[in-house]
Parts: C-alpha cells; structure tokens; sequence
C-alpha cells in the first residue's frame, strides 16, 4: 500500500468516527497503524474539543515563517504520587548522540540556486526545491508527497551498512492547528524499494505536543519488509511550531537511537541490521511544505551498549541474535527417544525462557546423525522432539506455543564421516516463530 492511499484511507476512517474534517488529519497508515489507530481515534476527539476552544481564546495565529518571538521556556511538571512514603527513581534523558567519525554525505545547501531542485539529491516522488527561511538555503518538500533520497557514491544503495548516523534540521509550521502532516525518515535495504522500510522514524504533528514513532524489523523475521517490532516517544517535543529543530539517528550493529534536539526518544535495543539506503518523505493535504536543512551522514554510531550475562541468558541471546537455539546438551538413550536425566538443565532453560515470554512460540526440531536408515531416524526424531515438549509442558509451559518436528538426518551441520560431526548433528533446535 502506498503512502498517498494510506492517508486518503486513515483521512476518511478518523473522520467518520470522530466527525471532524479529513483536511485536519493527516497521518500515514501501514503496519504501524493497526497497533496505533484506535488510540489515534480516542486522542483526536479529546483534542477537537480542545484545540475548538483554544482557536476562541487565541484568536487569529500569526502564520509568518521565521518568527521572531522568544522561543518559550521549557518546564517540567511536578511529580505527583499517591503515596507520599513511596520513591521512585528513573534515569535521567540521555543525551548521548555523537556523529559517527567519517562523513560520507553532507549538504548545508549554501551553493544552490532557489527554486531548482537540490543537486545532491535524487527524487523517489513528488517534488522537491530549493527555498529559503530567513535568508537560509534549505530544501522544501512541497508537492504534498515529496520523497527525496540523498545521491551518495554516485547514487548506490548500499553505503549506510551496520554502524551509521543520520542528522538534519526540519522546520514544519502547525501553528494554526489545522494540519496533521506525515513526516519520515526511512531506512531501506540497498535491494528494497520505497514503502518496504527496513526501519521507519515517523512524526505526529496533529497535536499540541508531538510523538516520535519508530516500527523496524526485528532480527528473527525473514526479509526486511514485514516490521513486527514497535517504539513509541508519546507526546514528547514540540517540533510543529515554524521554528527549527534537530534530529539526529544512530544505528549500531542492533540499536536504534533516535534524538530531537539532542534528547533521546527512541531507544530499539534489538532491530535487524542491513540498512542499504535512506529517504525522507512528507505529506500533508493542504501541500504545506515541510522544510529541511544541514542534513549530515556518517560511518560509525553511538556506542553499543553490551548487556552483560546477568542480563541476558544463553538462550535469550541466542534467539535474539539468531532467531533459534540450537543444543547438543538434551541427550537420549541410544536409539530411543527417552531423555536423559542430564538433560534436564538445559531444557529447564528454555522453559525459564518461555516463561518470561509466554507469547513465543517454538518449533522443536529433532535431529539425528546418518547412522542408520531413514525409515528408522525420521520416526526417532520426531519422538525425541516430542519427548522434549512434553519435557517443557511438565515445567510450566504453554502446549499450544510448541510443536515437536522430526528431521531426521536430512539436516546436517557437520560432516557425518567423524564421531565429532555425527555428535554436532544429533541436536535439537528450538526455532522460533
């Protein structure tokens, strides 16, 4: 689906159950809204209400770009508790963002001509041209679907790699409250298009106060397209109010960070790595540019927070890392699917993992050497496999987040003319799904 549908459909679905006007929402769907648009719904008919009788004591907003009213101070609310005997304790917001150490892409725009499109860019859609805030060359994305992507290397696809950082400026005006624009910044594959982001950082201005989203794709998924995991700043800046902002993105290895103003919002401590390409995109209804500026990119990234081992178990690194966990530590008794009392303590492993996440789900798969025929290592391990779900089961476990697969010795990872690789394929693997 593609962004310029998606938000005719969102328009139209916002509009129908709140009774407000489509003109005033504007907001991208995809698979991120399915987890977001009923809170998107409840929150647009509280803010009609508000944003109605606020338009009243207000009055008429001064629409000029580049005010040069003081920017307002920032304040923090007081923390409240029920229980005045009660401390509570929360890290400090991190302001940890440092540019990665050789440049590969930068333009401030200082030699462009106004009115042409920017010349170290390249357009995916829509339309793109130089202007200028208060005397300052930057890029305007004015068609109302304006979609660039940066000409790096001669225009490739595969420069971001694993370790990179992401920054501009962008200065979008919301001030009269009657626009609710979609703004990214998208992260694709070098072998994905446009819509098919690897990971996306999307804004939603509609409000007083903005939220900063991220949807990526998680390690364990196939492909690049299908994004399961979610990230949500809820209402955290203010970034509609015609004055510019910074924005910053680290990706390292796994880690997503994301900055507004040199504040961390988004912090993904586990996303699939293979980012190729980027683009920034924006639309609204009313083509009401967004306007970007000083855009930066470069090799290397904030640094890697390592989670230790009382953190993180063998297991759960494993499957983060690779999406399975694989044991030759569950033996059975030789030609039989009966286990071994010293099999316990691994399979006790899986189940403090299940545990912890009773929603995964696991295909136990048994496999056997080659000694022997098919006829007698399909059935054994499929016996096996089930011998160890019935194993979870007995500890606590969820039968229905299990299912025993017999492979056989169809599946080797190690040559079978030693007793070193035969040992290596008698294993069982725990696939998750």
């Amino acid at each position: 689906m593609t962004k310029r549908f998606s938000i005719v459909v969102l328009c139209l679905l916002v509009a129908c159950v709140t009774g407000v006007s489509a003109q005033g929402i504007f907001k991208r769907i995809g698979q991120r809204v399915k987890n977001r648009v009923e809170m998107e719904v409840n929150h647009q008919v509280d803010r009609t209400v508000d944003n109605a009788v606020q338009g009243v004591t207000d009055g008429v907003t001064d629409a000029v770009m580049g005010t040069d009213d003081p920017e307002p101070e920032a304040t923090t609310p007081e923390a409240t508790t029920a229980d005045p005997g009660v401390t509570t304790t929360a890290g400090a917001v991190k302001s940890d963002f440092v540019r990665g150490s050789v440049i590969m892409f930068e333009d401030n725009m200082v030699n462009e001509q106004v009115g042409e499109f920017p010349s170290k860019w390249d357009l995916v859609r829509g339309n793109a041209e130089i202007a200028t805030i208060n005397g300052e060359k930057c890029i305007a994305l004015v068609d109302g679907d304006g979609w660039i992507t940066p000409l790096v290397k001669g225009g490739i696809k595969n420069y971001l790699g694993d370790e990179f950082t992401v920054e501009y400026d962008m200065l979008f005006d919301d001030r009269p409250k009657n626009g609710a624009p979609s703004i990214e910044l998208d992260i694709m594959n070098e072998n994905e298009r446009q819509d098919n982001e690897l990971f996306t950082i999307s804004y939603n201005m509609a409000y007083d106060r903005q939220t900063i989203d991220c949807s990526y794709v998680r390690p364990t998924e196939e492909g690049y397209t299908h994004k399961e995991g979610h990230a949500s700043a809820r209402e955290v800046c203010v970034i509609n109010d015609a004055r510019w902002h910074h924005f910053a993105l680290s990706f390292n290895k796994r880690a997503i960070k994301f900055y507004v103003d040199g504040k961390r919002v988004i912090n993904v401590p586990n996303a699939k790595a293979g980012a190729g390409w980027l683009t920034l995109w924006s639309g609204h209804m009313d083509q009401r540019p967004t306007y970007v500026k000083n855009v930066v990119i470069a090799k290397g990234a904030v640094e890697l927070y390592a989670r230790t081992e009382t953190d993180m178990s063998a297991v759960e690194r494993s499957i983060q890392e690779t999406g399975k966990f694989v044991t030759n530590n569950i033996l059975f008794k030789t030609g039989k699917a009966d286990l071994l009392p010293e099999s316990m303590e691994e399979i006790k492993k899986i189940a403090e993992y299940m545990k912890k996440n009773p929603s995964v789900r696991f295909e136990v798969q048994g496999h056997t050497d080659n000694q022997g025929s098919d006829a007698v290592n399909d059935p054994l391990s499929q016996k096996r496999a089930e011998a160890v779900v019935k194993a979870l089961v007995s500890l606590g476990c969820d039968e229905f987040n299990l299912r025993a697969v017999g492979k056989g010795s169809h599946e080797p990872v190690a040559p079978n003319t030693t007793d070193e690789g035969r040992a290596k394929n008698r294993r069982v693997e725990f696939i998750k799904k």
